[in-house]
């Protein structure tokens, strides 16, 4: 799966949604239109004469048209605005409107726990920061679904019947799809579809209330004795032909969601394939679904405004053109070809663990043996409660050591969730004193630390930099993926505290380097989307030739690292770019125009970000051998330009890289 071209893809069908909508409104426009002519020659006569053809279209003129058109577009233009607005916020609004509530991080929940483990899972196989997780508590449907405008602000939810229905395996399944659809792009462009489409049908809104206020009006005027009169006739057909038109508008919003959003189901199956490394999970809990008697349903009151968010469809549909997702079975037949048609049926809550923990140093031991997944989950699981309860499920795979990468030990992986603890661990990352000549530094942090108003601040990161000292560059770069959810939830005077210790830790000995620099920039870029903050920008940059001074400072700088030679690592990355490049002199390459580079690189459309991420993958493995260090400083890059790149992606980025 090219998820980079996918986003491209989702750009063009914003242009494409952009169209439809404006189709969609011009028909309103011109049925509004006739209904007001109509009710103008209704007003003219007796309330009870019957008006001919004739009569109405003397009525529609062009005058009368263009003045629908702009009221029909301002308030409709104002309701899209308003959702626009709301939804843009990031996903944790959509969530919370569809009914969500988010798990605790101290969540006792075998089934949150368990569900907390499989996105922690997924996210560190994209290599992107761990998205917060909503449960609908009241939906015993199978679905789910990811919401956001951007990787920062995103959110995954899934419904209390996929918690108790799916086992661990099918769950990782289907939050892999969720995952692909915000490293696809698709997630912004359904949020945009949300609020487009809210706005075509709200003139139906409009008509539903007028047609309640006549027969609220019609009884107070029975009780009261008092007749009909034309105005009443008036608000009457008004209302019932505006909530005819929001029904043709419900039609429309339909089929444009249909056609924007059937395809990239098929996609987002084939690339939960990908997150997950296994086949079967994936049509496994389609099989479940299709042989589940809530099948998919939710019952939300906005679960239909939102339905093509969702993993599955949230209503029976009555005619296929306007489902929002294809069929369940042609879904299983592009997984597994050879399926023989049967679907799944499973008792209530059957596959509900009783704890993913272990029960005894020796039971972790034996559960060594295991696959990742099941030995992460127990363990991570084991540090929320001490209930010596074994899941009873079968072990499932682990995405990210999958992909070769050793896992965090269970212990900070526990710690990670508590937000002063993922503070300081974060701010341990930093910590000099593994440093050769480093001590005055280091005495220099201490005394930042001392000052920072938080108690017992120093303490902790001496202790968290202890627990950390021997792991590898991955695993620092996993510890900060997985601290940072936490560090979200702190108070925005806490987020601003960490910004500014951070800072003054990095300058504590004079210099910056790049894995402080790459630290960072990850924690800022996905903090400053917290609180309501927005830093969305549309790409600028449709050609690399417009970004070659941005080209020089980031290439050559990665150029420096490892033993290579400088100048034939960077002219293989030139070459690779297909561009003739300059390398700036080693006293110009400094952290700051290095930074700085990254934000313009960051501004170029999504089909030029893969370009140059292999050609910084051919820099790196220009010695032969790409380390920790690179692939890190790598995956920091991808993140930090809004294009985060999956594991089985970024291996074969790589893999093509050598010229050996």
């Amino acid at each position: 799966m090219d998820f980079f071209r996918e986003q491209d893809i989702a750009r063009r069908n914003s242009r494409l949604l952009t169209l439809l909508f404006g189709l969609a409104v011009l028909v309103l426009i011109s049925l509004t239109t006739a209904v007001l002519g109509g009710v103008s020659v209704v007003g003219g006569t007796s309330s009870l004469q019957p008006v001919t053809m004739a009569e109405w279209l003397s009525a529609l003129d062009w005058p009368l048209f263009f003045s629908v058109a702009a009221g029909i577009s301002l308030v409709v233009g104002v309701v899209v605005l308003f959702n626009w607005i709301r939804f843009s916020q990031g996903g944790d609004a959509v969530a919370e409107a569809l009914g969500g509530r988010p798990i605790a991080s101290g969540s006792t929940d075998p089934l949150e726990q368990r569900a907390q483990n499989v996105v922690a899972e997924i996210a560190l196989a994209a290599n992107m920061p761990v998205p917060p997780l909503y449960i609908l508590d009241d939906e015993r449907g199978i679905n789910a679904f990811a919401a956001g405008t951007s990787v920062q602000n995103a959110v995954v939810a899934v419904t209390r019947g996929s918690l108790e229905q799916l086992n661990r395996q099918e769950l990782q399944g289907v939050i892999g799809h969720e995952f692909s659809h915000i490293l696809n792009g698709d997630m912004r462009l359904s949020i945009r579809l949300a609020a487009l489409l809210r706005g075509i049908t709200f003139i139906g809104d409009v008509g539903g209330v007028l047609l309640r206020s006549v027969m609220l009006g019609r009884h107070r005027r029975r009780r009261s004795g008092d007749g009909k009169n034309d105005a009443t006739v008036l608000v009457l057909f008004a209302g019932a032909s505006l909530y005819v038109i929001g029904l043709v508008g419900g039609l429309l919003a339909g089929f444009i969601k249909s056609a924007i959003s059937r395809q990239k189901e098929y996609l987002a199956d084939a690339s939960s394939v990908q997150f997950t490394r296994d086949p079967s999970a994936i049509a496994s809990a389609l099989k479940v679904i299709g042989g589940f008697k809530g099948g998919t349903l939710v019952h939300s009151a906005r679960a239909e405004e939102m339905s093509h968010l969702f993993f599955g469809q949230v209503k029976h549909s009555l005619w296929s053109l306007f489902a929002t997702h294809p069929p369940l079975e042609q879904r299983i037949q592009r997984l597994e070809p050879t399926w023989d048609g049967t679907f799944t049926e499973r008792a209530p809550q059957a596959s509900a663990p009783e704890l993913e923990s272990t029960s005894s140093p020796a039971s972790t031991a034996q559960n060594e043996g295991l696959s990742a997944a099941a030995a992460l989950a127990a363990a991570a699981a084991d540090m929320a409660s001490d209930q010596g309860a074994v899941s009873q499920e079968q072990p499932s795979t682990n995405p990210s050591q999958a992909a070769g990468h050793p896992l965090l030990p269970h212990t900070l992986i526990a710690q990670t969730r508590e937000p002063l603890e993922a503070m300081a661990y974060v701010l341990a990352l930093l910590w000099h004193d593994d440093r050769p000549g480093a001590e005055a530094a280091t005495e220099k942090q201490r005394d930042i630390l001392n000052a920072s108003g938080v108690k017992g601040l120093t303490d902790r990161v001496v202790t968290a930099h202890t627990d950390i000292a021997a792991l590898s560059s991955h695993q620092r770069l996993e510890l900060l993926f997985r601290s940072l959810p936490a560090v979200k939830t702190l108070s925005e005077p806490q987020r601003d505290n960490l910004n500014r210790l951070m800072l003054l830790m990095i300058r504590a000995d004079g210099e910056i380097a790049l894995f402080e620099w790459c630290l960072f920039q990850l924690t800022r870029h996905h903090l400053e989307r917290t609180g309501g903050k927005n830093r969305f920008k549309a790409p600028r940059h449709a050609s690399l030739k417009s970004v070659k001074v941005a080209l020089d400072a980031a290439l050559g700088t990665l150029a420096l690292l490892g033993d290579r030679d400088t100048e034939q690592a960077f002219n293989a990355g030139a070459d690779a770019l297909g561009l003739r490049l300059t390398l700036p002199d080693q006293s110009a390459l400094s952290v700051a125009d290095f930074s700085k580079a990254v934000d313009t690189l960051a501004d170029c459309f999504p089909l030029l970000k893969p370009k140059i991420l292999k050609a910084m993958a051919k820099i790196a493995a220009h010695d032969g051998h790409v380390s920790g260090a690179e692939l890190s400083l790598i995956k920091a890059i991808a993140v930090v330009i809004d294009c985060p790149v999956p594991d089985a992606l970024l291996s074969a980025i790589v893999s093509e890289a050598p010229d050996h």
